[in-house]
This record gives structure tokens, C-alpha cells and sequence, in this order.
């Protein structure tokens, strides 16, 4: 199978071509002000037209009121909304009504225990995304480089596609993607060289390894 690639925090004209370039899935644009990606409305709407037509484009928001979650659908046009905060199941479904997109919600994971709040949001959202519970005091839910064991992932069925996120890189991606048996994966801090400074030769480093590693299929 096709391992799915999202590439997060597209906030260069270099990165969003690298994105498109090593053939990503989907990439997103992040509308968080805490977050060293964070976008003006202004610049995502730019790189959001120069990626339109070849990568799937994702406005990610935490905790954002429906004005806000408004002005950057209107900007970017994206084909999915996600949600990384704090958002209650119906709350993510009252997004997705409310505005007519389909919706990736982040859920936070550190040990088994945490997959118990995952039934609700297989209702409320299409797209599960599983990413590291954020480190003590973190102003901001994801992007930390923080990685969870992916071992908890293997065997599990979701009524959802999701993604695996939290501290996935070029080196360790295809050992995520066997130890979880997943899917797509998902990546920010992981192709960049700095905070919020994407690296293009990471990206396609990134997106190589991840399709061109060893998915096995969960024995009953």
C-alpha cells in the first residue's frame, strides 16, 4: 500500500515547492500564533495558490473560534480543517457541520490509557491523527519533536484513516511506519533545521523514506 505523507507548517515559497516537488499528499498551514509556523492570512493565501492543483492543502487550528476558523478557510481554500488543540468531540463536529469540510482532529497520546477518548472523534472527525502528548508547560499542542510509543498503534482498528505524528524524521520514518502499521504519517519539526525553518532536502528525504518503507499488515 501507499503510505500517505502530510507535510505541516508550509510557511516558505521553498518549502511549499519541496512539498509539491517530493510528491506530498497533503501539506498544511498553520493558523496558531504560538506556534513558530504560524501564517498570516495574508501569507498562507499566497502559498496556498502557488501549491493549489498539486497538494491537498489542510488549515490547522487550535482551539479557534468559528471567526477565525472562517477567515482562514476564505484565505486558503484548504480540502481539510484540522484541529490540534483542545476540541471536544462536538465540538469537532460542530466544525465540521458548521463549515462543510471534512476534519483531521489531533488526538494526544502518551500511553494505552489514551486511546480510550478516540471512539467519539471517530464520529465527530474523518481523519484521526495520533501525535505525542506535548511536553510539561508547552505553550502549544504539537510541532515539539516529542514521539510517543508507536508500538501502542500496532494492531488497532479505527472506523477512521489516520496518520501518526510526533517527533518522525527521515531517519527514524519507516521504523514509525512498521512499529505502528500506519497508514500516512505526518511531519513538522521533524524536516526542519530550526524552528519553523524547513528544510527542502529533508522533505524529500523525508517523503522517499516513508514511501519506500515496509508496511506490514496486522495479523489477526
Amino acid at each position: 500500500m501507499s503510505i500517505v505523507v502530510k507535510i505541516c507548517g508550509i510557511n516558505s515559497a521553498e518549502a511549499a515547492d519541496a512539498a509539491v516537488r517530493a510528491g506530498a499528499d497533503f501539506a498544511g498551514l498553520v493558523f496558531h500564533s504560538k506556534s513558530p509556523r504560524h501564517l498570516s492570512l495574508d501569507a498562507a493565501r499566497a502559498l496556498a495558490e502557488r501549491m493549489r492543483g498539486r497538494v491537498r492543502m489542510v488549515a490547522l487550528l487550535a482551539d479557534a473560534d468559528d471567526a477565525t476558523i472562517a477567515a482562514a478557510i476564505a484565505a486558503v481554500q484548504p480540502v481539510y480543517i484540522q484541529l490540534h488543540g483542545n476540541e471536544t468531540p462536538e465540538r469537532t463536529g460542530d466544525v465540521r457541520a458548521r463549515f462543510g469540510l471534512p476534519v483531521i482532529k489531533a488526538i494526544a497520546i502518551a500511553d494505552a490509557a489514551d486511546f480510550d477518548a478516540v471512539p467519539p472523534f471517530e464520529l465527530a472527525a474523518d481523519i484521526l491523527l495520533f501525535d505525542a502528548k506535548a511536553p510539561d508547560g508547552a505553550a502549544r499542542p504539537g510541532g515539539h519533536g516529542a514521539a510517543f510509543d508507536w508500538q501502542l498503534l500496532r494492531g488497532r482498528n479505527f472506523l477512521r484513516p489516520w496518520l501518526l505524528a510526533g517527533g518522525l524524521t527521515p531517519a527514524n520514518v519507516a521504523r514509525a511506519i512498521a512499529g505502528a502499521q500506519a497508514p500516512g504519517v505526518d511531519v513538522s519539526s521533524g524536516v526542519e533545521t530550526a524552528p519553523g525553518v524547513k528544510s527542502a532536502q529533508l522533505i524529500a528525504d523525508f517523503v522517499f523514506a516513508a514511501r519506500n518503507a515496509q508496511f506490514e499488515e496486522a495479523r489477526p
